[in-house]
């Protein structure tokens, strides 16, 4: 497919990450051209300094992995990754809250991000395999309306991560209103492009080189 790169958010979001291990994501999302990196907030401004003369975009998480920080946390969060050079932030919903019909609480939350992005790509991460398909449909319908630019499948440290189902539900639901981010267990070029095809326009892997590269072996 051409341009699968632009379509991936090279991702390295483990608990023991080093910079070593950054620096070479960094190389590598610059060598193939990949949309973006993502890395834990405390890497934010280390990527910036690494990507700051590519084209490659810095994003990273927020309320990760779990989302139940407080709402206060989430939005100052964002400020300081901002701040340090994050151009993307991809944001945990409260799962609970959601699941409870708390309906203003999650578009609410989703806003006050939104509101403090200036301007930056804002993805609204659902975690999928802990909602029904009535729930998934909510969380779009309130991301939409908080004016996010994304909705994402998952962390990818639930237990499950992106599915054909979820991410085509996802894009019926959102339309062309927004894009679709398929992201845990995405390990192969075929992997990709089913979620492509699904609907997905960004996709979020560990394995982008092996993507990239057809190789059907995640790194």
């Amino acid at each position: 497919m051409k341009n699968l790169n632009r379509y991936i958010d090279h991702t390295l979001l483990k608990q023991d990450a080093t910079m070593k291990e950054i620096k070479k994501l960094c190389d590598e999302a610059k060598q193939f051209d990949f949309m973006s990196v993502c890395v834990n907030p405390c890497y934010v401004p280390y990527a910036h300094e690494l990507l700051k003369d590519s084209n490659v975009k810095v994003c990273t998480v927020i309320g990760f992995p779990l989302g139940q920080n407080l709402t206060s946390t989430k939005v100052q969060e964002t400020i300081d990754c901002i701040n340090h050079g994050a151009d993307e932030i991809d944001m945990v919903i409260n799962v609970g809250k959601l699941k409870d019909h708390d309906f203003d609480y999650v578009e609410n939350e989703i806003s006050q991000i939104r509101n403090v992005c200036r301007g930056k790509i804002l993805k609204v991460i659902l975690e999928t395999c802990l909602l029904t398909d009535e729930e998934i449909v909510d969380a779009c319908h309130l991301s939409l309306n908080a004016k996010a630019d994304f909705v994402k499948t998952s962390t990818g440290f639930s237990k499950g991560g992106a599915t054909i189902h979820a991410v085509k539900l996802m894009r019926d639901t959102v339309k062309d209103k927004m894009g679709v981010k398929a992201s845990g267990g995405i390990h192969s070029y075929q992997d990709a492009i089913n979620m492509i095809n699904a609907g997905a326009t960004r996709i979020g892997a560990s394995s982008g080189v092996a993507i990239v590269s057809g190789n059907n072996k995640s790194e």
